[in-house]
């Protein structure tokens, strides 16, 4: 198709969008924000819950045209989810959720374009079918999908809690970065991310006693090469909240365990999870061991009392499935093996150290402040994000966020540093709920 046609045809599908998009925006905002409800019987329900959300971004990037072919770029996305409730009896649920999603980017944008921060169109893992299909694709800057991100029965049969469908499950103390959540996990810049995305499994919970639960989950991929089986144990003592776990995942070993109790004013944190890899890892695996890797957490929060309230929360992240210099990525990143581990979310980071502190501030409770930073303790790049949020109402809230990055930039398609390469950017988006 020539390019001026493409072109064209790319802002009328996004004309088209955001007119179809604004229009349901206003009629949902014109509601309550309760769930719709559909049927209701006894201890029977149907609950609807409708979501939509526009985000748009404007980047700046570094010179390196062979990441960032434009100097200036833009992205967009428009999502809209329902989700739907359902309860038959005491006993049994379901749920389901359903997404429309279009993206729209500038041409020559590459890098740039909103794949940092916005979500990516990768594949999620541990799905027998993705359940996500393209509607429109005019190459890189226009995509307009839809998925079945839930599909799930929920059953309590005698003291045992069993969910199988396509869920979301999520392990782990850590608030920016994961050691032991190892489903479809969130990456610290990623925004726009409201929901878990859901994997395709079976997951059964019993408690043991009061204060101990035992917890398995077998997640299915496309093979069984590709699935996971792991079980957890979570209990308490005292003000210790911690767990264990042991399994398989992608054929990797999975060993972990995680702990979080109170000191003095502060709650204090801890991942680790070792991963015991069939083959030598292509980044070197960790402490001298080519076939192990393994992941640690630790960090603390504590609210201040200042008005409204400030929240300060510190990590560190060690990750063994990172590249031990950000120098040799690109080389490393040629490694189909390493691709597919990055893209399942094994490694938030591309290296293998970063900290991260976020700062939470509500001078009233309708307009949060928050501020993150997110760093490379080996490189001495890092980005920092402020970040305000402005609720309308329960139905409509406004929020805009900056990417300030520091550090080497790439340089001839050589990737210098973690951060340093990320597009200075502003996003804005408005979300309204029903």
């Amino acid at each position: 198709m020539p390019r001026t046609r493409r072109a064209e045809l790319t802002r009328r599908v996004a004309r088209a969008a955001m007119f179809w998009v604004t229009l349901a925006c206003v009629m949902v905002a014109a509601t309550a924000a309760s769930a719709l409800e559909l049927w209701s019987d006894d201890s029977a329900s149907v609950d609807l819950n409708l979501s939509l959300k526009s985000t748009s971004i404007l980047s700046h990037a570094s010179g390196d045209t062979a990441y960032y072919p434009e100097e200036w770029s833009a992205a967009s996305l428009w999502r809209m989810r329902a989700a739907v409730d359902a309860r038959a009896n005491e006993w049994l649920a379901g749920q389901f959720a359903y997404e429309h999603r279009a993206r729209t980017t500038s041409e020559g944008a590459g890098a740039a374009g909103g794949t940092s921060v916005l979500p990516a169109e990768a594949a999620v893992p541990f799905r027998i079918e993705q359940g996500d299909w393209s509607m429109i694709d005019v190459g890189s800057t226009f995509s307009y999908r839809h998925e079945i991100d839930r599909a799930a029965v929920v059953a309590t049969l005698g003291r045992v809690d069993v969910t199988a469908g396509r869920q979301a499950v999520g392990w782990g103390r850590g608030l920016l970065f994961g050691a032991v959540d190892v489903f479809a996990p969130f990456s610290a810049l990623e925004s726009d991310r409201e929901w878990r995305r859901g994997i395709d499994a079976v997951r059964l919970r019993v408690p043991i006693t009061d204060l101990i639960s035992a917890d398995a989950v077998a997640a299915f991929g496309e093979s069984t090469e590709e699935s996971a089986f792991v079980g957890r144990i979570h209990g308490y003592v005292g003000d210790v909240d911690g767990e264990l776990f042991a399994g398989s995942r992608c054929e990797d070993g999975f060993y972990g365990a995680s702990v979080s109790l109170p000191v003095l004013d502060a709650e204090v944190h801890g991942e680790a999870a070792v991963f015991v890899s069939p083959e030598p890892l292509t980044t070197g695996g960790s402490f001298d061991s080519e076939d192990v890797a393994i992941k640690a957490v630790v960090g603390g929060s504590r609210t201040f009392d200042l008005a409204g309230g400030l929240m300060v929360v510190a990590e560190y992240h060690y990750s063994g499935f990172g590249v031990t210099d950000i120098e040799d990525a690109v080389d490393h990143l040629g490694d189909a093996r390493l691709v597919e581990r990055y893209a399942r979310g094994d490694s938030q980071i591309l290296g293998r150290h970063a900290t991260a502190v976020q700062l939470s501030y509500g001078f009233a409770s309708l307009t949060p402040l928050s501020a993150t930073w997110v760093a490379s303790p080996v490189d001495g790049s890092g980005v920092v994000i402020p970040s305000f949020v402005w609720v309308f109402s329960d139905n409509v809230t406004l929020s805009a966020s900056g990417y300030l990055s520091y550090g080497d930039a790439p340089d001839g398609a050589r990737i210098l540093s973690e951060y340093g390469g990320t597009p200075t950017s502003g996003l804005l988006q408005i979300s309204f709920y029903y």
